[in-house]
């Protein structure tokens, strides 16, 4: 077989011929299903890719179960993978809401106040560098001054929300004045 066309067409009849096996062979191999369908397609992706290399008539389908072998090996291997981070990504997500995080609400607001109190090129200046870790000479490259420029606004800048926040934010929990309403006056 020389032409495209040719290779196109056994692709199709392997393909018609060869799906329902594949994913019973397939099936029987993976622990979810769905994953099953997945495993075909990537194993008729690589018949495709590799049609002029398939060997002719029966001898096809066995190419076929030894590529669905090697894509079900792979598949093996990227589960044992998911399973590592997703067990990491668990201990990541378990130590970062271990602490209460409706304790830094009052904390938040207030520098939120702060923030929105101070210029923009001040808050610009204090969101780069501490917020998105950007060093002085980076944040300087996005707001287009010079490095020396923003060094000097963001010690101004810190000094002015450290005036408006205050160096004690006091003990997590509740704001009484934002939380509660005066009480009615008994008696009438």
């Amino acid at each position: 077989m020389s032409s495209g066309t040719e290779h196109e067409d056994r692709f199709r009849r392997v393909y018609a011929g060869d799906f329902e096996p594949l994913l019973a062979y397939a099936l029987r191999r993976v622990e979810h299903s769905e994953d099953a369908a997945d495993v075909v397609a990537e194993t008729f992706l690589v018949a495709w890719r590799r049609r002029h290399e398939m060997p002719v008539e029966a001898e096809a389908r066995l190419w076929l179960y030894g590529v669905a072998r090697r894509v079900l090996a792979n598949h093996h291997r990227g589960g044992v993978r998911r399973q590592r981070l997703g067990e990491r990504l668990r201990q990541r997500i378990t130590a970062a809401i271990a602490a209460d995080p409706g304790s830094e609400v009052p904390e938040r607001l207030a520098v939120q106040a702060a923030l929105a109190r101070l210029g923009e090129l001040d808050r610009e200046v204090l969101m780069l560098t501490i917020w998105e870790g950007l060093e002085p000479r980076e944040a300087a490259a996005v707001l287009q001054v010079s490095p020396a420029v923003v060094r000097t606004r963001l010690s101004r800048a810190r000094a002015r929300l450290r005036d408006l926040v205050g160096d004690d934010p006091g003990p997590p929990g509740h704001v009484l004045d934002v939380l509660t309403a005066p009480a009615p006056k008994e008696g009438r």
